[in-house]
């Protein structure tokens, strides 16, 4: 990972903008829907009134000065002079402002990522300034399948979340309560924008939940590609609490699984003895852990003897064949 995104809250945040072109315009825009403070300087010809969104601040036409940039979190600067930009971004600076100088990524502290905005959620993805179209594209294609409902259903989580917390105060039993609510009935009436329904919904999917059972995913990873994990090997990797896998399952692999899920390593192939594996594999799953058994290639032999011994111990199994090279 070359860069990290950070969320940084908006309320209350104070952003300035200096420039009056259409790249300063740009980040001006980005900024309107946020509760964030903006303070606008545009130095030079005013911007047209007719591209100058109506809900922006009255631009200060003249160069901000260092006292101008006291309590910003945010600097954007958009002008064409390289000297002028790299005097103000250390003005900036020292007022400890983080500073973004528009298409000069080494006169920036950051770089603005492509984002879909849904409110609450919000989407960012980064080139680490290299690719700025590429990072346009890809958010093009993700915004298509992220509903604008999404933003409401994460306000209601918001709403409820001491109430959950307080109702459920296991960590595991709340994530899957939570999972429950994102992709059950609550999800599609928010989606439909009906969120009282929602809410009701949440509320009584709390009353009825049971902590849940474990169970056990035996997965085949493949040939180590991780492109070639089938969607339901990825859905499962997603979804699980502990990866049991041995060296043979590549750090690839093991990416795309949920980065807070715990992983157990059992070293070389064979290394512990089955019945040590199958033990632990039974304890977890009795604890309420939904665990994955990664073999690498196709579970084969190794994992239809796991699983009958899973199910002789009364534990919920299922096998997720992986692709092999032949």
């Amino acid at each position: 990972m070359r860069v990290f995104l950070a969320a940084l809250p908006m309320d209350p945040a104070r952003v300035v903008i200096v420039g009056a072109g259409e790249p300063a315009l740009a980040k001006l825009r980005l900024f309107l829907t946020t509760p964030a403070t903006l303070v606008w300087f545009a130095p030079g010809e005013a911007p047209a009134a007719e591209v100058t969104p109506r809900s922006a601040p009255a631009p200060e036409r003249r160069m901000p000065g260092p006292a101008d940039f006291a309590g910003a979190r945010l600097v954007f600067i958009a002008v064409e002079d390289e000297g002028e930009a790299a005097r103000l971004a250390a003005e900036a600076r020292r007022a400890g402002a983080m500073v973004n100088v528009v298409d000069r990524p080494a006169l920036s502290d950051f770089h603005t990522p492509a984002l879909i905005d849904r409110d609450q959620v919000v989407v960012a993805i980064a080139t680490s300034g290299a690719a700025p179209i590429l990072a346009r594209d890809l958010r093009a294609r993700i915004e298509a399948v992220v509903p604008a409902s999404v933003g409401a259903l994460a306000s209601l989580a918001g709403e409820l979340r001491d109430t959950v917390k307080a109702s459920v105060p296991d960590f595991l039993a709340r994530r899957r309560f939570w999972e429950r609510a994102f992709r059950g009935a609550a999800a599609d009436l928010a989606a439909a924008g009906r969120l009282d329904e929602a809410r009701r919904e949440i509320l009584r999917e709390l009353e009825a939940s049971e902590p849940g059972a474990g169970s056990v995913a035996i997965v085949g990873a493949g040939p180590g590609d991780p492109e070639l994990l089938t969607l339901k090997a990825l859905a499962t990797l997603q979804d699980a609490d502990l990866l049991i896998h041995d060296d043979a399952v590549g750090d690839a692999v093991l990416a795309r699984a949920r980065r807070d899920a715990s992983r157990i390593s059992l070293g070389p192939v064979g290394a512990i003895p089955e019945a040590e594996v199958e033990a632990l594999m039974v304890r977890e799953a009795a604890s309420g852990c939904r665990v994955v058994r990664l073999h690498a290639g196709d579970p084969g032999e190794p994992g239809r003897r796991e699983q009958a011994a899973l199910e002789a111990a009364g534990v919920v199994v299922t096998v997720v064949p992986g692709l092999t090279d032949g």
